[in-house]
């Protein structure tokens, strides 16, 4: 998934956001409401992590701005606020979720996944297709019950293509997914990782190639 941390203390963001990368997400970062609402309005977010007390643009004013947009991404509020009415306000705004701090990595990671399972078609945990098998809880990929080990942008690709059900997943589709904002458009990476994941997942291949068009696993 796509993930955006935005928190304005830049050690709990990369604290946060490396914990996420951990899971196999893209993850950017935003330190203040301006830098988020920039990077929304650029980027197809699953999951907006959003601290309510933001500088420059207030935490309440991303989330409102979020969801006024249409956007599907789902929006987890953290603050450091455990009041009802604070969280009550926060969810009225149209937050999704909210995690009061200070918490557990492991329980914010999987508020996320519980988010982004929300922002697109449901998925079942367990995908296969073609003889392959991948447990998106475990992390753990298996093609006819071998296991195949995975570096995490394989895994996501593949998440991604077995998601597809058989449709062709373009490349530019597969950076944004599976990729941060850092990743340079013109860069071979998806082709790379193609070719690693086809090496890793052995004879015969199963991820056609699709001209002009992507990739799929029929």
């Amino acid at each position: 998934m796509r993930v955006l941390v935005v928190e304005d203390e830049p050690k709990l963001a990369d604290t946060i956001a490396e914990w996420l990368r951990e899971e196999a997400h893209a993850v950017d970062v935003a330190n203040d409401g301006d830098a988020a609402l920039e990077r929304v309005a650029v980027h197809d977010y699953d999951v907006v992590v959003l601290d309510r007390n933001l500088p420059v643009v207030h935490g309440d004013e991303v989330c409102r701005q979020i969801v006024e947009s249409g956007s599907s991404a789902r929006v987890l509020m953290l603050t450091a606020a455990a009041d009802v009415t604070d969280r009550v306000a926060g969810l009225t705004l149209g937050a999704d979720d909210y995690l009061v701090k200070p918490f557990a990595f492991a329980e914010l990671a999987a508020r996320v996944q519980s988010l982004g399972r929300r922002s697109r078609p449901a998925a079942p945990p367990v995908l296969s297709r073609a003889g392959v098998t991948l447990d998106q809880a475990l992390h753990k990929v298996f093609r006819d019950g071998s296991y195949v080990p995975l570096a995490k942008k394989e895994f996501g690709v593949l998440a991604e293509l077995l998601r597809a059900n058989g449709a062709p997943v373009s490349a530019e589709f597969l950076l944004e997914k599976v990729w941060d904002e850092h990743a340079d458009p013109f860069s071979p990476a998806v082709r790379l990782t193609i070719l690693k994941l086809r090496r890793k997942l052995g004879d015969p291949p199963i991820i056609e190639t699709v001209t002009a068009v992507g990739y799929r696993i029929p």
